[in-house]
Order: C-alpha cells, then sequence, then structure tokens
C-alpha cells in the first residue's frame, strides 16, 4: 500500500489517463487527473500531491512548461515529476533542463512505472518529514527564543527592583506584576533604627580592610534577622541600619515583632562583640524603636531608586 499518496496525472488522451489510474488505483495510489498542463497548475494551487505523472506532448501549455512552472513555485519546487516522453534523447535532455526528476517511456512497462513512482513518493514522503520537523523545530526555537528573552527581560527587571527595594517588596512587586506599590502612601508603622557605639573612634583608628570586615560581619549578622522577623530593610548607611515593619507587607503586631527581633539583635551583636574585644575593638550597640504614621515610597532619580519612609 501506499498510505493514500496522491498521483497527479496530466495527459490530454482520456484513454491514457484511464489506463494510468487503473495501473495505479489498485496499488493504493489516489490519483487525480488533468487533462491540459493549464488544469494540472490549478489543480495544484488547490491539492497537494505527493508526485506528477506528466506527459510531454499536449496541446497548449506542454509538459516542459508545466514542469518549469512547477519547479519555480515555491510551494512544488521539490515535487517530483514523471516526464512521460517516446525514448527519444533530445526529449529526455529538454525534460532534465525543464527539472524533470525521472522517465518513463511509452508504452510504459507497468512495473518499471511503479518501481519509478514508488521509489519517488517515498523520497517525498522523506522530504515532507524533513520539512515537517524543520518547520516544527523552528517553532519550537521561536518560541524558546521569545520565552528567553521573556525571562531575561524577567531577570533585568528583578535585577533593577532588588537594586532599590526591600526583599520583600521586590518580590511583590514581581510577583504582581503590579508596582503601585512603590506609590507614596500613608501608614503606620514601626521603625527599627539601630547602630554601633564607638564606630566612629574605630573607624579613625583602624585600617579600612578592618573596618570593612567588621562591618560584613555586623549587616550579615542582623540582616538575616531582619528577615526571618519580617522587617523591611529600608537602609543601611555607615553602621546605621532602619528597619519597618507593616509595610510594604501587612504585618499582625508589628510592636511586637519589632521587639523580639531587637531582643535578637542585642544577643546576636553581643557575640560579635566579644570577637572584636579580643581583636582590641570596643564597640558596642545601640537601637531605637518607634511607632507612628509616615509617608512611604520610591525615593530618588531615574536609574537608582529606594523605597523610603518619611
Amino acid at each position: 500500500m501506499a498510505d493514500q499518496a496522491t498521483i497527479l496525472i496530466v495527459d490530454d488522451q482520456p484513454q491514457n489517463l484511464r489506463l494510468l489510474e487503473a495501473v495505479l488505483q489498485p496499488r493504493g495510489y489516489r490519483t487525480v487527473s488533468a487533462q491540459s498542463g493549464e488544469a494540472a497548475l490549478e489543480i495544484l494551487s488547490r491539492e497537494q500531491a505527493d508526485l506528477v505523472l506528466l506527459d510531454i506532448l499536449m496541446p497548449g501549455m506542454d509538459g516542459y512548461e508545466v514542469c518549469r512552472r512547477i519547479r519555480e513555485n515555491p510551494t512544488t519546487a521539490f515535487l517530483p515529476v514523471v516526464m512521460i516522453t517516446a525514448s527519444d534523447t533530445a526529449q529526455k535532455l529538454r525534460a532534465t533542463e525543464a527539472g524533470a526528476d525521472d522517465f518513463v517511456a511509452k508504452p510504459f512497462d507497468q512495473g518499471e512505472l511503479l518501481a519509478r513512482v514508488k521509489s519517488l513518493v517515498r523520497i517525498k514522503s522523506y522530504h515532507d518529514t524533513i520539512r515537517r520537523q524543520s518547520e516544527e523545530l523552528a517553532v519550537w526555537n521561536r518560541e524558546l527564543s521569545e520565552r528567553v528573552q521573556s525571562q531575561v527581560a524577567q531577570l533585568e527587571r528583578a535585577s533593577r527592583l532588588r537594586r532599590f527595594l526591600p526583599p520583600q517588596m521586590a518580590e511583590l512587586v514581581l510577583d504582581s506584576g503590579d508596582e503601585s506599590f512603590l506609590e507614596s502612601h500613608r501608614c503606620e508603622i514601626v521603625v527599627v533604627f539601630c547602630d554601633l557605639r564607638q564606630f566612629t573612634s574605630f573607624a579613625e583608628s583602624s585600617e579600612p580592610e578592618e573596618v570593612t570586615r567588621v562591618l560584613n560581619e555586623y549587616f550579615s549578622a542582623l540582616g538575616d534577622l531582619v528577615f526571618r522577623f519580617g522587617g523591611t530593610l529600608e537602609r543601611f548607611t555607615g553602621d546605621g541600619l532602619m528597619v519597618i515593619f507593616n509595610d510594604p507587607m501587612p504585618c499582625e503586631e508589628p510592636s511586637l515583632q519589632a521587639l523580639k527581633m531587637a531582643v535578637a539583635m542585642r544577643s546576636r551583636i553581643q557575640d560579635l562583640a566579644d570577637g572584636w574585644a579580643q581583636d582590641g575593638h570596643e564597640l558596642g550597640f545601640g537601637m531605637g524603636i518607634a511607632q507612628g504614621f509616615a509617608t512611604l515610597g520610591r525615593v530618588g532619580f531615574e536609574g537608582r531608586y529606594e523605597y523610603a519612609a518619611i
């Protein structure tokens, strides 16, 4: 069986059409007939064929011209064409120049005809498979490219947001896609401010590398607690750290959370201070907590913003 491959038979002689149909149809091929070159091209414009059996000598548009037109059309450029010729070398040469893939001499041998048709239909099937896979690959590549571009854009947006927003606010904006949270608004919040005592004298008498080491240890310890207790890191400057509760994410009992965080910070910094003291650095730790209404929102300039509580 030929899996219902479609063969277009083009011949101006009805008896030849019937003969070819009688040979092909019992072998499982679906046949479509045309009695002129013009009719053949019209059929190909609206119906897909797997092979064309094309007579050369026809009134009006001959087989050579039909073959050339088939080759010029991008949708049929690779359609197999078998020319039905006399045993004339000149005809075969012209047919080859027109783009024919193979020849069947009149009167044709049935076995030879079926063998040539089967071979070319198989090649056409391979070509169709490759083209279909190529089209699918192109679609997949396009979708992958679009997905990658979208993900890159999201990463760039996330990077921009995280440069000037607390993590809670950045995640809120990214998850919701809503940046209205950044607009100026009033809210009752609890603010915790802390800094290192005797830091100025320490910084003046120590090497910059040592100051940097101490600050990194200090901020690493406090930053972990800020996130654990659900605070929003508003900013850190020098040795100062400012944390707010109840914005942008609502917080149950913000005062209690702030106090719990403050107690945990005191214990954590005490452990660090013992180690600093062994290095000859006498540093203390101070905190203040306040509750009240503030105006919060984005403050800064294009390219550099911070989320601030005023």
